[in-house]
Parts: C-alpha cells; sequence; structure tokens
C-alpha cells in the first residue's frame, strides 16, 4: 500500500470515529500518523537525482509575493496589470505552465511578483505539478490566492487545505510551545496556561508515536493537538495571506457586501497595494552621512520576515563590520522619543526613518587622546631600571 492511500485510509478511520472524551487519545495518534506520512509524501525518492524541471526563480528585490489560484481566476492579468510584464492569458484553462516573474515598484521599492501555474484538487499528493507551485510560495513573505467571487467559498476551502497538507499554515502564528529532544530524563511536562485540547496523557502518546521517550515540553498557551504535532515536525511555514476576489461583476450586491467583510479580503485593485505593502512590514530606513544631508533617493528596505527592523539590522545591510564600529546612533522619526533620539543597536525602527551612525574614535597603541593612560614601567618597584648615579 502507498503512501497516499494510507493517508486516504487514516482520514476514512478518522471519519467514522466519533469526537468525545474516550475518542480524543485515538484520533491525536490518527493525526500524528497522518503527518508523519504526509512528511514523508513531500521527500524525494530514494535513489532519484535532483535534476527535474521546477518553477523555482532566483529572488529579487526587497520582497517576493506568490499568486495562486485555480486555473482561469485570473492570476496573469493581475500579474500584467500589476508589473507590466506580460503573461499569456486566454479563455481555456492551464495557460500558464510555468512561473512567469515580474517586479512591483511601490513606495520606492521593488516587490518580486510571480505568477504560479494553477493549482488543482490533490495537488498536495503531485497533482498537475502541484507539488512545484507549493514549494514556490514556500519560499515567499506573502501569498496573493486569486479567487472566483462566483466560486470563492468551495475553492478557497479547497485551497487552504492543500496548502496546510504541505506544512503551509496561512495567516497563523507559530505555537507557544517550548520542545526539545533530550539523550535522557524521559518526558518532562510542563505548562504555564490552562490546557482544554490536550493533556499529558495525550502528548506522550503523541510523541511515543514519533519515537521520542526523551524530551522536554512547556505549554505557554492553549494549544491544540494539531499546534503540537506541527511543532514536533519542525517543517511548518507560517506566511501571511491575503484573499483577492475576481469576477465580482458576476454575484449580486449581497454577496459582494459579505465578501468584502471577510477578513484579510481585497476586492478592488485600489487598495491592493497598499494592503500588501501592510501585510509585508517592509520599513524603509534613510541612512544620513555626518555633517550631510539624509539620502532619501534609495533607501535600506527592512523587514521583520528578513532579519528584522533593528539598528543592528539596518548596519548589517550598511555593512557588516558597522556594528564592531558603531558608537551610538542618532535616529530621526517616528520611533524615536525625540528628534534626534541617541539610540543603540536593540532601537526598533519604523517606516521612513532617518538614521545616522556614529562610530568609534581611533585609540592610539600609547594610549587614550593627547595623554597616556597607563604608563610602561614594571608594575613592581624592584623591577625598574636604576638611574645611574649622578656624577660628583
Amino acid at each position: 500500500m502507498g503512501i497516499i492511500e494510507r493517508i486516504k485510509e487514516i482520514e476514512a478511520e478518522m471519519a467514522r470515529t466519533q469526537k468525545n472524551k474516550a475518542t480524543e487519545y485515538h484520533l491525536g495518534q490518527l493525526k500524528a500518523k497522518i503527518a508523519k506520512l504526509r512528511t514523508q509524501l513531500l521527500e524525494p525518492p530514494k535513489g532519484a537525482s535532483g535534476g527535474g524541471e521546477g518553477f523555482e526563480v532566483t529572488k529579487y528585490g526587497h520582497g517576493r509575493v506568490a499568486l495562486i489560484g485555480f486555473p482561469s481566476v485570473g492570476k496573469s492579468t493581475l500579474l500584467t496589470m500589476l508589473t507590466g510584464t506580460h503573461s499569456e492569458a486566454a479563455s481555456y484553462e492551464f495557460t500558464t505552465l510555468t512561473c512567469i516573474p515580474g517586479v512591483i515598484h511601490y513606495n520606492d521599492t521593488k516587490i518580486q511578483l510571480l505568477d504560479l501555474p494553477g493549482i488543482i484538487e490533490g495537488a498536495s499528493e503531485g497533482k498537475g505539478r502541484g507539488r512545484q507551485v507549493i514549494a514556490v510560495a514556500k519560499s515567499s513573505d506573502l501569498v496573493l490566492m486569486v479567487l472566483d467571487a462566483s466560486k470563492s467559498e468551495g475553492h478557497r476551502q479547497i485551497l487552504t487545505k492543500e496548502l496546510e497538507a504541505v506544512g503551509l499554515r496561512l495567516n497563523k502564528k507559530p505555537p507557544q510551545i517550548y520542545f526539545k529532544k533530550k539523550k535522557t530524563g524521559g518526558i518532562s511536562f510542563n505548562t504555564t496556561a490552562p490546557l482544554t485540547h490536550i493533556d499529558e496523557k495525550l502528548c506522550y502518546q503523541i510523541l511515543h508515536e514519533y519515537k521520542i521517550h526523551n524530551a522536554e515540553v512547556l505549554f505557554r498557551e492553549n494549544a491544540t493537538v494539531d499546534d503540537f504535532i506541527d511543532v514536533i515536525e519542525g517543517n511548518r511555514k507560517y506566511i501571511k495571506c491575503v484573499y483577492v476576489y475576481n469576477k465580482i461583476d458576476v454575484v449580486g450586491i449581497d454577496d459582494v457586501d459579505r465578501l468584502a467583510r471577510q477578513p484579510n479580503s481585497i476586492l478592488n485593485l485600489d487598495r491592493l497595494l497598499a494592503r500588501m505593502w501592510d501585510e509585508m512590514g517592509l520599513v524603509r530606513v534613510y541612512s544620513k552621512p555626518q555633517g550631510q544631508q539624509p539620502d532619501f533617493d534609495e533607501p535600506f528596505v527592512l523587514s521583520s520576515d528578513r532579519g528584522g527592523c533593528t539598528v543592528e539590522d539596518f548596519c548589517n545591510h550598511v555593512h557588516r563590520t558597522l556594528v564592531k564600529d558603531m558608537k551610538y546612533a542618532l535616529v530621526w522619526g517616528t520611533s524615536a522619543r525625540h528628534n534626534p533620539q541617541n539610540c543603540g543597536l536593540s532601537q526598533h525602527l519604523e517606516d521612513e526613518d532617518v538614521v545616522q551612525v556614529v562610530k568609534k574614535k581611533e585609540r592610539d597603541e600609547g594610549g587614550r587622546g593627547r595623554f597616556k593612560s597607563h604608563s610602561n614601567a614594571p608594575a613592581r618597584i624592584a623591577d625598574r631600571e636604576k638611574k645611574a648615579p649622578l656624577k660628583q
């Protein structure tokens, strides 16, 4: 029996099992088995060379956005309108057969937009080259899920299920669970919050399913069984997603109002770029040389997903040795309490801040400043060189 057949068999068993207190431990073990099998499904077959054709393109710009959706929902048209890059669009499905990149110039930044082939139900199992499409989405900073307004609910659920099957978690934060394997000592289970979805016995059973008998587990929030399995797997990608609805002219005003009120939804092109900018969390920081005006032409673009947004991250963007040479930094902008503010490396920067880095002064080998700070003479008086006696 193959991996896909075993997954379907376990899913059928979970569907038959009633959910109550008596079966929650059995269902937890079945969820762990499915997670292990799906991880094996994503691994390349043994003995296979890595020379297959893929969709991966070189990263460019300050961020990457992937367009994901069913065939013929308007992804290629959206890429052409936002970037000016020509992507073939036709009335038949699967017009786009490979990854087509484009660049969006917005707020003095460059954002790479990828038009991916349409995926279908079963893409996580390899249907329609779905694995290659989802692999590119994993390397993105933001996912734009393009949906047909007339079929939005069904398509949205299918796409979310396919993406979660391969380890993508949309609009979720990593669970506050500390997990560390140990060589000896057994399993240490602790919690700082009341748990309603999982207990110590179920935690032990899931760890035994993974053949883990020595580990340290600490729950800092009321997490679920699926959250705990994600932490054990350790290969989940938590990514933001914006749902873009196309063809809204074919539905009624009531449906448009309902779609507009759903979270993370966009119905018009005017607000799409601004929403992308907010979700990606890009921060523009302008440098100011000492005694000169700030350089507002080319900002340094920081992001919490790509390193961080502190003064230390800004110094690393300028030059990797600047952190060692920095004495302090002067910051102008919304992150400063007063302009300018004398800051250290841990200062968090916000959009359109101006930073001036003040370096340490070079010290001479003999001392500091104009006067020596220490003597070269021996510490003990007996070891010092005696002066010659005065002539009579």
